[in-house]
Parts: structure tokens; C-alpha cells; sequence
């Protein structure tokens, strides 16, 4: 495959990623900034900034970072539940 056919298939994932984008973002966070949720993460910002003596940013940081390990161990344990279900699958099935 030559360099040109590369950024032609690359191109192709952008433009097809570019369809799936929500263009009401600006709606989308004004209604996030007035949720319950975000009030929440807000306490909780201060709640563990205060009680580690970090700034409120680092506080953000880490509760983001600890809820995005937690979604990537759900979905790898998903993924691999599926895998094993397929596996599964597969096996039980005759051979033709």
C-alpha cells in the first residue's frame, strides 16, 4: 500500500467519524452546565481538593482520570465477556 492510498483511507475514517459528531454541542454543554451532575462533580472537586491539599485542577484531573480507568476496566471486562461468549458460541457449533 503506497503512502497516497493511506491518506485516502485516512481521510475516509475522518469524513466517517465527521457524520456521527453531534453539531449541538454548545446546546449539549448548556444543558450539562445547568445539571444536577455537574453540581455534584463540583462538591466533589472541593471535597477532594480540600481534603488532599491539591488545587481544585489537579482535584478535576483526578476524578476524571478515575472515572475513565473505571469505564476502560468495564468495557475491557465487557469485551472480554463478549469474546468468551463468542468463543463459547462457536465451539458448541457443528462443524459443516
Amino acid at each position: 500500500m503506497n503512502i497516497e492510498s493511506i491518506q485516502l483511507i485516512n481521510t475516509a475514517i475522518l469524513k466517517s467519524k465527521e457524520a456521527n459528531l453531534n453539531q449541538e454541542f454548545e446546546t449539549e454543554l448548556k444543558k450539562h452546565s445547568e445539571s444536577p451532575a455537574l453540581k455534584a462533580l463540583e462538591k466533589a472537586i472541593d471535597h477532594l481538593s480540600e481534603s488532599e491539599s491539591i488545587s481544585r485542577d489537579q482535584a478535576a484531573l483526578q476524578l476524571v482520570k478515575f472515572v475513565r480507568d473505571l469505564d476502560k476496566i468495564w468495557t475491557d471486562y465487557v469485551f472480554l465477556e463478549g469474546i468468551d461468549r463468542l468463543k463459547n458460541y462457536l465451539k458448541n457449533q457443528p462443524i459443516q
